[in-house]
């Protein structure tokens, strides 16, 4: 895939009105998803909820983009189609998440590095030819009172600017995630400083790395202070901070940035992306990248029952019309109601 190829799908990812639907979940975490609706994870109960999201009559019209997990990519859907082939037909562009989850930074404690570069480069070709057009690459950034340092930064930059690099190489387009956690009890002026530190780091090394900025989604959180935090802030704080940060760090041949909920409410994730879309003209398309904040109102309609579907359905489709008109910058928290 040529530059200007990789460009057009990484601005089709962040089209106007519409975001990604992460349903990359490890078979870990959609086991903890289903426990709580009492089902049992198999590779049927799996196929069959993803399935259920991705045929929801419309989601084409807000959802640009699927993030799958290896294990989907391969699978068809209820009705035969490869997942791939599926998506690709309504309009929605495959992708496939490839790293192989944090571990921790030898040396470091309390800090992580994302691992899976080994035989990345394979992999990719074969995803490629299975019909994904971009992957995911998640690194996780946690706030201690004496971390993150910049050794842990610098080599979480490193790890994400290989992969793009290797993905731009296969013709895929790379999302790159550097996600500073919510976990803790900092202000959200910490989470700005931290968040502009990643950020700058990783430019800088996808700089190095030769990464063709116009053919790449950076996926970031939004500043926000800690879960544990007494200090709340107003959703205009938050929008005015994460703005900030971009503009200091991001630059404007980046297409789009498609934020994670990271632990937000779906409520609160479509707020706050809906008020950074009226703070005026911005370089970037601001959209999301959501995987329980689009999907938990919808698993928790559905329960694992075939004859609830069309609930699921409804509820996964409200929450994507609503993160659509985010995007456009004209949600309004009483939509929530109607």
């Amino acid at each position: 895939m040529t530059a200007q190829s990789l460009a057009a799908v990484a601005q089709a990812m962040v089209a106007p009105g519409k975001g990604i639907l992460a349903a990359d979940e490890s078979s870990g975490t959609i086991k903890k998803r289903f426990d709580s609706i009492k089902l049992e994870s198999t590779a049927e109960s799996r196929r069959a909820y993803r399935d259920m999201l991705f045929t929801t009559p419309g989601a084409s019209e807000f959802i640009s983009g699927v993030i799958l997990y290896d294990e989907t990519l391969r699978q068809s859907t209820l009705s035969g189609v490869p997942v791939p082939k599926y998506l690709a037909q309504q309009g929605m562009i495959p992708g496939i998440k490839v790293d192989a989850g944090a571990k921790p930074l030898a040396g470091f404690p309390g800090e992580t590095v994302t691992e899976g570069l080994d035989g990345l480069r394979e992999r990719l070709k074969e995803y490629a030819g299975l019909g994904a057009k971009f992957a995911k690459w998640r690194a996780v950034i946690a706030i201690g009172p004496d971390f993150p340092g910049s050794f842990s930064l610098a080599a979480n930059a490193h790890a994400l600017a290989r992969y793009a690099a290797l993905c731009q190489e296969a013709g895929i387009v790379p999302i790159v995630e550097p996600e500073v956690l919510m976990d803790g009890d900092h202000t959200i002026g910490r989470c700005e400083e931290v968040t502009t530190a990643a950020l700058e780091r990783t430019f800088i090394e996808l700089r190095a790395h030769r990464v063709d900025f116009a053919g790449m989604v950076l996926k970031p959180n939004m500043v926000v202070p800690g879960q544990d935090c007494r200090q709340k802030a107003s959703v205009r704080e938050v929008a005015e901070a994460t703005i900030r940060c971009l503009k200091a760090t991001v630059p404007a041949t980046v297409p789009g940035i498609a934020f994670l909920s990271g632990g937000q409410s779906p409520e609160e994730s479509t707020e706050h992306l809906g008020a950074m879309n009226t703070l005026g003209a911005l370089p970037w398309q601001l959209t999301f990248s959501y995987g329980r904040a689009l999907q938990a109102p919808s698993l928790k309609a559905w329960g694992g029952k075939p004859e609830a579907v069309k609930a699921g359905q409804a509820a996964f489709l409200k929450r994507a019309r609503l993160n659509g008109l985010a995007h456009a910058g004209q949600y309004r928290r009483e939509m929530e109601a109607a």
